[in-house]
């Protein structure tokens, strides 16, 4: 593990209007990890990535990602600079084909040549993909979509993922080809993963660390494995 993390969160503190959703979370993030944040509905999963990303502002705290202080970054920069999310629901440009939806995925790149090797890349990553190049991604299944929405953050070259809930509403074959491409991608690419995922057994087999976050609290932090086999944590998160 590398000395310095990629991405750190200093006793970050958001909110939604008067809701505090994050009360002063802590974590880490290492070069080349997957890192899994696992709990219940309204934890504060989804609003630990949004906040990460400055989509949603800190009322306190620090944001570091690669060695800068990131909190209060506009959140149209970060793709930029390595930091690229997948967020819950996909979001996809439905009425774009599946092509324009991996352009826009590059589009602030201007290596035109390595562009198109990329997109090569992902589409032999995801065939199905290629099969359906011309379709618009309003037309593709949900699985389809999860697919197109992972492959258009890969065409920025990230340095680090952050992926929203990849299995969401998925078939379970589905779900298990999608976190086969994640952990290949990390493996192979070395890409850092920072993984929000209802599906708590799913995340901390593919993830080397994980944090348990109650109601915008972290808990508990520690080896995938070890969480794994935490007894509270199987009666609570692994349906044990």
């Amino acid at each position: 593990m590398a000395d310095q993390p990629i991405l750190e969160l200093k006793n970050v503190y958001s909110s939604y209007g008067s809701i505090k959703a994050l009360k002063g979370i802590s974590l880490k993030v290492y070069p080349g990890e997957i890192v899994a944040i696992i709990g219940a509905n309204g934890a504060g999963k989804s609003t630990t990535l949004m906040t990460t990303c400055c989509v949603i502002p800190i009322d306190e705290g620090e944001i570091w990602y690669n060695g800068k202080a990131i909190h209060g970054t506009a959140a149209e920069a970060l793709p930029e600079a390595g930091l690229c999310q997948v967020p819950e629901g996909r979001r996809i440009f439905p009425r774009l084909s599946v092509d324009e939806n991996l352009t826009l995925g590059a589009f602030f790149r201007k290596d035109n040549q390595e562009i198109e090797k990329d997109r090569q890349y992902v589409y032999d990553l995801f065939p199905i993909l290629k099969d359906r190049h011309k379709q618009h991604g309003g037309t593709l299944s949900g699985g389809e979509q999860q697919m197109l929405a992972i492959a258009r953050a890969l065409m920025g070259r990230p340095k680090m993922l952050l992926l929203d809930e990849p299995s969401l509403g998925l078939a379970p074959l589905i779900v298990q080809q999608i976190f086969d491409i994640i952990t290949d991608v990390n493996k192979k690419d070395g890409t850092t993963i920072l993984l929000v995922e209802q599906n708590a057994n799913l995340a901390l087999q593919a993830a080397s660390r994980g944090y348990v976050l109650e109601t915008g609290n972290i808990t508990l932090e520690d080896d995938a494995k070890k969480l794994m086999d935490n007894p509270e944590i199987r009666k609570a998160y692994l349906g044990e």
